[in-house]
């Protein structure tokens, strides 16, 4: 005979010897691991990642060579906890969007995993250890660029122009741009022209890396009624702009080749990557007409930016050390 205790725990797995969720029938996730992945989760890690490809090659660019360890690993720090504290707010204010969407539908605060208030309270840590790491630790330059990176990702996209707008990731990019800013100062304590074209690299290439993605997914943005160019306008002008976009980020990238006295090695990849990337867009435009094909350029156009991206500034990076 079994004991009311006995009846409610649920079987060990035959294989593993744990016991095994009653509701999902896998092993049970430790309550502590899955906690902290949803507020992992939350700060978008990917999004991180790509900021954080771009600080390292500017503070080199900066210094001339490789910065200090400490003020490099001061700057990562601080701009991981910068960037995770403006996702968190992200996934807090556009938690309504998300729970409409299919893409988001499973972020931590749609699933209840987290709640709102201890959302927000991770929010708020983030952003003044953020601040104050980058005051106490590096300079006051880089604690206001960042305090300035924050308030436009979360007031100025999230709160005024997501909903508002289909230019709403063209001017709330500036956000995804102010990494470059920070590590320039970091080094420096100040900006330079140099930094102002890697800048302009970042700000123009944000809309043909993020309209693809919405093209692909804009029942989504139209079902939670967000605007953005691919839901209020044709495929055809969305390639259209991305093309003009590209085109200036890579003006932009050549600009930096007599404002920082890149090499010619630099050069040569900066066009190399540069027309690869902008046939990639007009490939897209080509196939617009074509909602299948579309999407699936598409998607390849939002994979290629992030490659385009990464290996200019690796060649930044590579090109400080080159011996001509």
């Amino acid at each position: 005979m079994h004991t009311t205790s006995e009846r409610n725990t649920p079987p060990r797995d035959a294989a593993t010897g744990r016991r095994a969720d009653v509701t999902s029938g896998s092993p049970r996730t430790p309550e502590w691991r899955g906690r902290l992945g949803a507020y992992v989760a939350l700060t978008k890690p990917r999004i991180i990642e790509l900021l954080l490809v771009t600080t390292l090659p500017t503070m080199i660019l900066a210094e001339g060579g490789m910065p200090g360890l400490w003020l490099v690993l001061a700057t990562l720090v601080g701009g991981t906890a910068a960037a995770a504290s403006a996702n968190v707010f992200n996934c807090y204010l556009d938690r309504d969007i998300d729970a409409v969407m299919n893409r988001t539908s499973r972020r931590p605060l749609v699933t209840g995993e987290v709640t709102p208030r201890a959302a927000l309270v991770l929010a708020s840590v983030l952003g003044v250890f953020s601040l104050l790491w980058f005051a106490l630790l590096v300079n006051a330059a880089s604690a206001w660029l960042t305090f300035a990176a924050i308030a436009i990702y979360v007031v100025g996209y999230t709160m005024l122009l997501k909903r508002r707008t289909s230019q709403n990731i063209v001017w709330g990019g500036i956000a995804g741009c102010m990494p470059v800013f920070i590590g320039w100062s970091a080094v420096t304590g100040g900006l330079d022209w140099a930094a102002v074209a890697l800048f302009g690299v970042i700000f123009f290439w944000t809309p043909p890396h993020y309209w693809p993605l919405s093209i692909k997914f804009t029942k989504d943005y139209r079902d939670a009624g967000v605007p953005m160019l691919p839901v209020v306008a044709s495929s055809t002008r969305v390639a259209g702009e991305m093309i003009l976009y590209t085109v200036a980020m890579i003006a932009c990238s050549l600009a930096l080749v007599p404002l920082a006295g890149m090499s010619w090695v630099y050069t040569v990849v900066a066009i190399g990557l540069g027309a690869w990337f902008l046939t990639s867009c007009v490939l897209m435009l080509r196939r617009a007409q074509d909602p299948a094909r579309g999407k699936l350029r598409a998607m390849k156009v939002f994979h290629a930016s992030i490659t385009y991206l990464t290996a200019l500034f690796v060649m930044v990076a590579v090109d400080v050390f080159l011996p001509f």
